[in-house]
């Protein structure tokens, strides 16, 4: 993959042709690829960043996202268009932690794609290569959520897994009572990045930035599937909780979120990461045997 961040004159004729007055950005970041077209590879790329952008924009300690200005296909193969972001390392761990939580506060509307305040998103995408469903539910409570996170999320990966020790624990032991999991809190739709982890964070002009997303509208709690691979220290909770108050029950749904990534993790590079999503499967029982006795 081609990556131009210097001026739009590094595009050939033809691309300039196709974007047209688009060109008039300044200084573009524009991916190109001349094997796959825009809708298999920078689709879900595109409309993740534009719902970032929207939902960044309502607050002014916002994350920094880039404007997406164009993607499409032309003759020399297909194209995302972008602002130009000057990134540097982690910055204020407090600031990225604040405007985390305004990424997950922001309200769905038509302008961030989701008009009818629902779990999914407009399409498939992907997290690293592994394809991501991403249906819409019918409606946005707490019971759709966890409909969505069996079935398009844990059940898509342990089937993807095709091991016995996942996919028993999975159907026999946790998800006919993952409802326990929620009980004493109401889920909404906040637009989460996906897959945030270290190399996936930094800064653009001294301010918290994300990139690298595989969005969807689902539970903030399920942003931190990741956090054994993100570093987040005491600092970033402290500026997240500021603005987002930890929920009853969000230590016996970690290990429920991690599994997800883990699970990922296998399909994409095999080796320990099976074992860990068993014991984090074999955590969630425990959680939920020990709900039944209650």
């Amino acid at each position: 993959m081609k990556k131009y961040p210097n001026s739009a004159s590094q595009l050939d004729i033809k691309s300039r042709a196709l974007i047209g007055q688009d060109l008039r950005i300044g200084r573009p970041f524009v991916k190109s690829l001349s094997t796959r077209s825009a809708k298999e590879m920078f689709e879900g790329e595109a409309l993740g960043l534009q719902a970032m952008y929207e939902c960044s924009q309502q607050s002014g300690d916002g994350l920094v996202i880039p404007n997406v200005h164009h993607w499409g296909d032309y003759s020399g193969g297909s194209l995302l268009i972008m602002d130009f972001l000057q990134l540097g390392g982690r910055g204020s761990e407090e600031a990225l932690g604040r405007a985390m939580a305004q990424l997950h506060l922001a309200k769905p509307s038509e302008a961030n794609g989701n008009p009818n305040g629902v779990f999914g998103f407009g399409v498939d995408n992907t997290i690293g290569g592994t394809p991501q469903p991403n249906p819409w539910t019918e409606g946005g409570t707490t019971k759709n959520w966890i409909e969505f996170y069996k079935k398009h999320r844990m059940e898509h990966q342990i089937k993807l897994a095709g091991d016995r020790t996942c996919a028993k624990l999975w159907d026999s032991d946790i998800a006919p009572r993952l409802h326990l999991l929620f009980e004493g809190i109401e889920v909404k739709p906040s637009l989460l990045h996906g897959d945030l982890w270290s190399g996936n964070i930094g800064t653009a002009s001294g301010k918290p930035s994300i990139y690298d997303p595989a969005v969807y509208w689902g539970h903030h709690e399920a942003e931190w599937g990741m956090s054994w691979c993100a570093s987040f220290g005491i600092k970033f909770w402290n500026g997240y909780r500021e603005l987002i108050p930890q929920d009853p029950g969000f230590a016996d749904r970690k290990p429920l979120y991690d599994a997800y990534h883990q699970l990922n993790h296998y399909n994409l590079f095999g080796g320990g990461y099976l074992g860990s999503a068993q014991s984090l499967l074999q955590q969630v029982k425990k959680k939920l045997d020990a709900k039944e006795k209650k």
